[in-house]
């Protein structure tokens, strides 16, 4: 890989365990301080825990510099936080918009979105392991089968839509993997998932370059 790989800091990502994962795949990382640095990345990934809020920290320049990214036909990977940022925004911080490259809210889980049979409510945070129910082929899960277990934690969560390519159940189904061309998302910690989440890591970074 000629081009290193962009691991976006803004103040809520684990950016240390995400970095340890890349490295176990031999990806050249760089942690970018501007949005200008994007255009010498070769893809990018957005990390992030907490609060939808704290997105509100990648304004309109690095917005524009991602989804210039994606324009330029470069991967796109959201983790946890970083997913429902890739959607039109969140009820948990509703005045601060998604990237929206993804139709769709994110809502409490134990509160269903619009649509869904919901199951009253539940213990949230949904905080451990659980399954990987995939629907149809994804490059971000080859090689991975379905119930393939992964570690979450997560109050809130992304809708199933058309570009959910595995579902996860924690009272009500959400998207545990979304992919749109080549935007891809991952509600559940790869750097946290043993085997199964280097295997997630890998298969993007095999993705760069293509």
């Amino acid at each position: 890989m000629s081009r290193p790989v962009a691991l976006v800091d803004y103040g809520a990502g684990n950016l240390a365990s995400v970095r340890k994962a890349l490295a176990a795949v031999d990806a050249d990382v760089l942690t970018p301080a501007s949005p200008g640095e994007l255009s010498a990345c070769a893809a990018v990934i957005v990390p992030g825990v907490g609060h939808f809020g704290a997105t509100r920290a990648l304004g309109e320049p690095w917005r524009q510099a991602i989804r210039s990214v994606v324009e330029g036909g470069r991967p796109l990977l959201g983790i946890c936080l970083g997913l429902q940022w890739l959607f039109e925004g969140s009820e948990e911080a509703p005045d601060v918009p998604g990237l929206g490259v993804i139709p769709g809210r994110c809502y409490l889980l134990g509160e269903p979105a619009a649509g869904s049979r919901g199951h009253g409510r539940l213990k949230v945070p949904h905080v451990g392991w659980n399954g990987l129910d995939t629907r149809g082929p994804s490059r971000l899960l080859d090689g991975i089968a379905s119930g393939a277990q992964a570690y979450f934690t997560h109050s809130y969560a992304a809708p199933v839509t058309p570009e959910c390519v595995a579902v996860t159940v924690h009272g009500v189904p959400f998207a545990s993997v979304v992919e749109r061309g080549l935007v891809f998302g991952a509600q559940f910690h790869p750097e946290k998932s043993g085997e199964v989440g280097l295997r997630v890591v890998r298969n993007f970074i095999g993705l760069v370059g293509r």
